[in-house]
């Protein structure tokens, strides 16, 4: 289905206080351009954002929901909030899979304080794979009502998902390579078919 010329996307932003925030304001600042229709929610880390957050951005219709945080190593706020969101995000995603929504209308993106020009460029990016995918449901057709169903019913899992995380999938080595090698891993896909999808599946 082709998304109508008229569409309008709606997105939703988690900035880091410390970082990507400052990354916005630059930006801003600068005069440098980007899409008109993101709407920023300043954070105290992007380690903050809740699963629960993102689904409920998804269930109230919007399009996209953006993450931004500091650069691996360089989280002002608890020093590993990066990491538990890159965590977050790359469960998210196959969460947002089961669900019917594509994953890639979720975002993480690390921008420091001092780079506006890249927000515009990854707000500039991102805007446009939105405007390309069209409005949230037209994956497979789902109808709004069906998605905020399965929706409603994932949010209910994400106390036990969380609980998995820290049990389960917690990585000891602190570095970006440790954290990509790992979600790409046979070890992350046994943990995630062993204690998550058996959940999945009675939905």
């Amino acid at each position: 289905m082709n998304a109508s010329t008229n569409f309008k996307p709606k997105i939703i932003g988690f900035l880091c206080n410390w970082c990507c925030y400052g990354g916005a304001d630059l930006c801003g600042v600068s005069r440098f351009q980007y899409p008109p229709y993101i709407r920023v929610i300043r954070v105290m880390c992007a380690g903050r954002v809740d699963p629960a957050f993102v689904l409920r951005a998804f269930e109230r219709g919007m399009d996209g929901v953006f993450i931004g945080g500091c650069h691996f190593n360089d989280c002002h706020y608890n020093t590993e909030g990066n990491y538990d969101a890159f965590s977050m995000v790359q469960i998210m995603k196959r969460l947002l899979g089961h669900i019917g929504i594509n994953p890639e209308r979720l975002r993480l993106e690390w921008v420091s304080a001092g780079e506006g020009t890249r927000f515009a460029e990854i707000m500039n990016e991102y805007g446009n794979k939105i405007l390309a995918m069209g409005p949230l449901g037209i994956e497979g057709d789902k109808g709004m009502d069906e998605l905020r169903s399965r929706i409603a019913t994932v949010t209910g899992l994400i106390p036990y998902i969380k609980e998995v995380e820290r049990k389960h999938m917690r990585i000891k080595e602190k570095s970006e390579k440790a954290y990509r090698e790992f979600f790409e891993s046979e070890r992350f896909e046994k943990t995630y078919k062993d204690y998550i999808e058996p959940k999945l599946d009675h939905t």
